[in-house]
């Protein structure tokens, strides 16, 4: 039995007057169905509510003003969510609507909660259909695109596989209307030019392919595996399960974090930057250490206790993340010092700037 997330992009789900390809989602639907009665759990991530609602509106192009934006997805998450739902029903299923925003995985007791809903969802034979809450999402809290928000609903669920739909038969070093010598990628995360990888797909999506190949490596650096293929492909979720070659595939790569440590480093926002020195870099990444204020060398950012900050080692990079102990105004004032002296300071502050239950190390992969 297994986990399995499949991301529907805008693309794959309308066409590009927001006309919903009817065909294609019963497809889709039929696929998941035909996996739900093998005992696999499967979630299904779907963009197409702006989409959607521009057609109902009559717009004859995307509209670009948030609140018009907005406006539109009020309009067409509704209509989205009843084609999903009339497509369950026809195979005996039962769907059922999520809508997130970036701070529902920010924040950890929201995370957490929304966690326990899918995971019941599933245990009781329940197809989640998830989408961006687009009529309240902003800049600030939003995905960017639903292929980032499949990713962490991916890790989130610690999935067997993410399946990441579009118009393309997966990546191509280059775009392959435009460059006849366009190579297409089998595996991500070998020695494949990825330089090219930046072309948007169809008209009437937030995303593009290189936000696909970010979602996909993140996935991927979590220890779920990825896919990106074709969503008009025959088959194509069960060909993608079985491990057949369907699109580009990103091969997992780890499975020992915790699920706190999961949300740390791919859900909750970097608010700020610590450089630290040579000996506290040592401490974190060899001795298993907490992060103390005298092996901090520059703080960056505005950030509060609590908050997510990136450890840096000036010179080569990220080498850690975790939540600070210690605002970054009071930060200033103690970097360098010792705890003792730290303490007199600032005495309410505590002995580390990140504990080390708080923390976790960034390899040089960036994963």
């Amino acid at each position: 039995m297994k986990t399995v997330v499949v991301k529907l992009g805008s693309s794959t789900v309308a066409d590009g007057r927001g006309r919903l390809r009817r065909a294609v989602l019963a497809a889709r639907v039929a696929e998941v169905a035909a996996l739900a009665a093998e005992g696999h759990r499967v979630v299904v991530v779907s963009s197409g509510a702006i989409a959607c609602g521009q057609s109902a509106l009559g717009l004859r192009e995307r509209p670009e003003r948030m609140a018009d934006l907005q406006a539109a997805a009020a309009v067409g998450q509704g209509r989205l969510f009843a084609a999903y739902a009339r497509l369950c029903t026809g195979h005996g299923l039962t769907a059922a609507q999520v809508l997130l925003t970036s701070i529902d995985f920010a924040q950890r007791a929201s995370y957490v909660n929304a966690r326990a809903t899918l995971r019941r969802l599933l245990a009781w034979r329940i197809v989640p259909i998830v989408n961006e809450n687009d009529t309240t999402a902003t800049d600030e809290i939003g995905f960017g695109d639903n292929d980032v928000l499949a990713a962490q609903v991916a890790i989130m669920l610690r999935a067997d596989l993410l399946v990441l739909l579009t118009d393309r038969d997966g990546l191509y070093t280059s775009d392959p209307v435009r460059d006849p010598g366009a190579r297409p990628i089998a595996v991500l995360g070998g020695d494949d030019d990825l330089a090219g990888v930046s072309w948007r797909s169809t008209r009437g999506g937030a995303g593009g392919m290189s936000g696909k190949t970010a979602a996909a490596l993140m996935a991927a650096g979590a220890g779920v595996r990825a896919v990106i293929a074709r969503g008009s492909r025959a088959a194509v979720i069960a060909d993608a399960l079985a491990g057949r070659p369907v699109g580009t595939v990103a091969p997992a790569r780890r499975k020992d974090d915790s699920a706190f440590k999961l949300w740390l480093r791919y859900a909750k926002p970097v608010r700020g930057t610590l450089e630290v020195d040579d000996g506290a870099a040592r401490a974190l990444a060899e001795a298993g250490g907490s992060l103390l204020p005298v092996g901090v060398t520059g703080v960056h950012g505005a950030f509060a206790a609590g908050d997510a900050v990136s450890v840096v080692r000036p010179g080569r990079g990220e080498i850690a993340r975790g939540l600070a102990a210690i605002g970054a105004r009071d930060l200033r004032r103690v970097a360098g010092l010792r705890s003792a002296e730290a303490r007199r300071l600032v005495p309410h502050a505590g002995e580390e700037v990140v504990h080390r239950d708080h923390l976790v190390l960034i390899d040089e992969e960036g994963t």
